[in-house]
């Protein structure tokens, strides 16, 4: 399937969509529970086990409109798939609540590999979806690599130390802002590190 523009709106909400969702219905339903084929469930787990066809059903969609899927896409869907899984499977929302470690160190872990192997993933990943060179490309590799790192070990303290619902408004609000801020904030390297096409 050949590679098609979507818009930039569409792409976000399919993106976020679920995970505003799973919000909505978490905010509606906190603190109760249902008894499913004689097994009662927290509202969260429940939520959980709507999430995973709808975040699969998102990621459908986006790769019939755009004719591709990114491997960070597909590594967050498989995580959601494994981590969800467990999580309704054991009725147990720790393992839901682990995802966004699991999913932000496999980035930062593979983004390592490759600069240590001299080279950047993230350009192979975005596929020249910036105009850098390729030292722009390395340092703008290590510092999501930590950033990566760091968003992992912050949805470790909030979800262990910190109550569900707060865990739920720092997952919706919190690391997605924190995600923008971090390019946001590399504009000085994106002009610093610009290529010229003419080159």
């Amino acid at each position: 399937m050949s590679e098609k523009q979507v818009s930039p709106a569409v792409k976000i909400g399919l993106e976020l969509g679920p995970v505003f969702l799973f919000f909505m219905g978490y905010i509606s339903t906190r603190g109760q529970s249902y008894v499913v084929a004689g097994t009662e469930y927290d509202a969260f787990i429940l939520l959980t086990a709507a999430f995973i066809p709808l975040m699969a059903l998102a990621t459908f969609v986006l790769w019939k409109l755009s004719g591709r899927l990114s491997r960070l896409q597909l590594v967050t869907l498989i995580m959601v798939v494994v981590f969800g899984g467990l999580t309704v499977w054991l009725n147990d929302e720790r393992f839901f609540k682990m995802k966004p470690t699991a999913v932000y160190m496999i980035f930062a872990l593979l983004l390592g590999l490759g600069l240590a192997r001299g080279q950047s993933w993230l350009e192979l990943v975005m596929e020249g979806a910036l105009p850098l060179t390729h030292e722009g490309w390395m340092l703008l590799t290590k510092r999501l690599a930590l950033m990566f790192a760091a968003m992992a070990c912050a949805n470790e303290l909030v979800w262990r130390t910190m109550s569900t619902d707060a865990w739920v408004n720092f997952r919706t609000f919190v690391l997605p802002f924190a995600l923008f801020a971090f390019f946001m904030a590399q504009a000085k390297l994106f002009e610093r590190y610009k290529r010229d096409f003419s080159d």
